[in-house]
């Protein structure tokens, strides 16, 4: 297989809820005004807490300067598995926990800190710039390292190092971070960007103006009932993620569904702000659900990590988690 190294330098940054509004001209042109934009790598993605952006430099210009925005203290770099060659964005995702043991084990054993972005089309997986010779080392036996330059794959030489390095002692990995699963059913979609235009406004009020009452369906006294959406415009390909409810205020036909329509549960990670320098947060929850074989989509948010599995798994996927689990 190959792992491509993508051209975008990202920012990884939370906009407090409270100063969202300063921040929504700039995003609603990243979102929908992209062609008057030079940004090629824009993600947002809501929880309870904040909202959550990774945007290349380019996108990054886009926003104010704001006590409102807290931005994270490095450069990221893009990674993507593509299996049997080709564009990532067309190939079939691999999938999280396919790529558990072959890149987020490795990276977490030589104490390499990963934030992932799942979407509709792919998975990827960020590493700080000044990661990447490390990065590199560890999993060029493994894979076909490539960097993309003007959207073309080429040959990536490995970085030279001088201090060599040490290999890594194999070590258990407990989840030490408390886990819980909100009521709400996830859909994990797409639609075709022509078609952006005749949804934009309800894609605006979904994003920015529906966080405030529940949604139709969620009763008050449902309490684990959360505000999550992510929404990605990655190299002209849009994914979205969003809870049921939220799905059902777009007309018929607009977005993409698999033949099963599946659902998903999600698993969300963290009782405190996770923080960027722990590493194998990821590893910890996604190596458990590749040895049971089971699919999942992860994101992780400024503040906490979110895991999605099928609807049918969620008993399964939690009671397994909790046996690894070191404080429950």
């Amino acid at each position: 297989m190959e792992l491509h190294i993508l051209e975008h330098s990202l920012k990884v940054a939370s906009i407090e809820k409270e100063g969202i509004q300063i921040c929504t001209h700039g995003l609603i042109k990243l979102a929908f005004l992209a062609s008057k934009t030079r940004c090629k790598f824009f993600s947002l993605t809501e929880t309870p807490e904040d909202y959550t952006i990774i945007v290349d430099e380019e996108g990054f210009k886009e926003l104010p300067e704001s006590e409102h925005i807290s931005v994270a203290d490095a450069t990221w770099l893009a990674l993507n598995v593509v299996s049997g060659g080709g564009n990532a964005s067309n190939s079939q995702p691999i999938g999280v926990t396919k790529i558990a043991k072959s890149v987020i084990a490795p990276l977490a054993d030589h104490n390499i800190s990963v934030f992932m972005l799942s979407t509709y089309q792919t998975d990827f997986i960020l590493v700080r710039e000044r990661d990447l010779p490390m990065v590199m080392h560890t999993l060029s036996s493994e894979f076909t390292l490539l960097r993309v330059v003007n959207g073309e794959a080429v040959a990536a030489h490995n970085l030279s190092v001088t201090n060599g390095f040490v290999k890594p002692k194999l070590v258990p990995r407990p989840i030490i971070h408390p886990l819980s699963s909100p009521s709400n059913m996830f859909c994990v979609t797409s639609l075709d960007p022509d078609t952006l235009p005749s949804v934009a406004t309800l894609l605006m009020d979904v994003m920015f103006y529906s966080g405030g009452p529940k949604e139709p369906g969620a009763s008050s006294e449902d309490s684990s009932h959360i505000r999550f959406f992510s929404f990605s415009l990655i190299e002209g390909y849009i994914s979205l993620v969003m809870d049921e409810q939220t799905t059902q205020r777009f007309p018929n036909n607009v977005l993409f569904t698999s033949a099963s329509g599946e659902l998903w549960k999600m698993v969300r990670i963290g009782g405190q702000p996770l923080g960027f320098d722990e590493c194998g947060i990821v590893a910890q929850i996604s190596e458990p659900l590749a040895t049971a074989d089971i699919p999942a989509y992860y994101i992780s948010t400024f503040k906490f990590d979110h895991a999605l599995v099928p609807e049918e798994n969620i008993q399964s996927v939690i009671g397994a988690l909790r046996s690894e689990s070191t404080g429950q």
